[in-house]
């Protein structure tokens, strides 16, 4: 038989971006626009901050911006007067490069009021709070009416991105010694498989992060995945099982998980004998492949293995072979081909 030999271990869902909305002005809190957990868009309008203080300090910086140009003004006409009157000797050196320096200075007020008229611009624009990115809401930290200001406490929301989502994971040391020179990478992982607590069809993915050290403390390399999960079907923080598939492999036999026991020895199974008798027989066994055991070692085509009854099953007891579909007789070990 030939199967998928693969890495199974649990990780956990998070956001593939997890953003805090903060507010960047102060102001009284008017309206909350969103539905809270519920999905948002890029851009869509989440808070509405009062706007008037902010339009009164936009008004009072375009008014200083408009002083400031019209002293430039006056001071590019008062310059090109003084030259005129230099050039007759009406007036010395002095007075007009203390002309000329007034009117580098106002350009350069000129320039600091349009640059306040910007940033107050841009005030009144924060006065919208909005989502920075797409994905799915949080609980509002702060009610309409509050005061909200833009320190330490101007957390108003938060936003995290559901689709893709991320699984984060680690695989142990040992582990990597099934992987080609010990590397995780696309050439050693074909594939990724996201199974849920409900055991449904496992969801493809695809691995976007490894570790570049394996952690000292725990003895493991940290791994990401990366899925689409458009329905959002699955949520930031379940948690999952995680399977590397790592390759095939052939000349394997799957054994039902029941069929095969433990000792002190290891893993064995009960094979029917020449004489339709049990016989412990030992086994190397691999991963699980749904409800079966990957046996790797210790069969060979044609063994009868004992899959009922194994209560009863002892050493040199009969054993009787049931034909696939036939009823059981009841108290009596069955035995199935491998």
């Amino acid at each position: 038989t030939r199967v998928t030999t693969s890495i199974e271990v649990v990780g956990q869902t998070e956001g593939a971006k997890e953003v805090e909305v903060r507010a960047r002005v102060g102001g009284i809190l008017l309206q909350r626009s969103y539905e809270e957990g519920a999905s948002v868009v890029a851009g869509q309008k989440l808070f509405q901050i009062d706007r008037a203080p902010l339009e009164i300090a936009l008004a009072q910086a375009r008014a200083t911006q408009a002083e400031a140009q019209a002293r430039v003004d006056q001071t590019i006409r008062e310059t090109a007067r003084l030259k005129g009157m230099l050039t007759q000797n009406a007036i010395s050196q002095k007075e007009y490069d203390d002309m000329v320096s007034s009117s580098a200075i106002a350009k350069a007020t000129l320039l600091a009021a349009q640059a306040r008229v910007r940033d107050a611009e841009l005030n009144l624009s924060y006065a919208q709070v909005t989502a920075p990115i797409s994905g799915i809401t949080g609980r509002a930290q702060k009610s309409e009416g509050t005061l909200v200001s833009t320190g330490a406490d101007s957390l108003l929301t938060t936003i995290v991105q559901t689709d893709p989502i991320w699984v984060r994971f680690s695989i142990a040391d040992n582990e990597l010694d099934r992987l080609p020179k010990r590397q995780v990478n696309k050439a050693s992982v074909r594939g990724v498989q996201i199974v849920t607590a409900d055991g449904e069809a496992p969801l493809a993915g695809k691995l976007n992060f490894a570790a570049s050290s394996i952690d000292p403390k725990l003895g493991t390399l940290q791994l990401r995945a990366e899925l689409a999960n458009p329905d959002n079907s699955l949520l930031p923080g379940q948690f999952v099982r995680v399977k590397l598939i790592t390759g095939e492999r052939e000349g394997v036999f799957l054994v039902p998980q029941t069929a095969v026991l433990s000792s002190d020895k290891g893993k064995f199974v009960f094979v029917v004998g020449p004489d339709s008798k049990a016989q412990p027989r030992p086994v190397q066994t691999g991963d699980w492949q749904g409800k079966d055991w990957v046996i790797l070692g210790g069969l060979k085509a044609g063994d009868k293995i004992i899959t009922d009854n194994l209560m009863k099953v002892r050493p040199d007891a009969p054993v009787k072979i049931q034909p696939a579909g036939a009823r059981p007789d009841a108290g009596k070990p069955q035995a199935g081909k491998a």
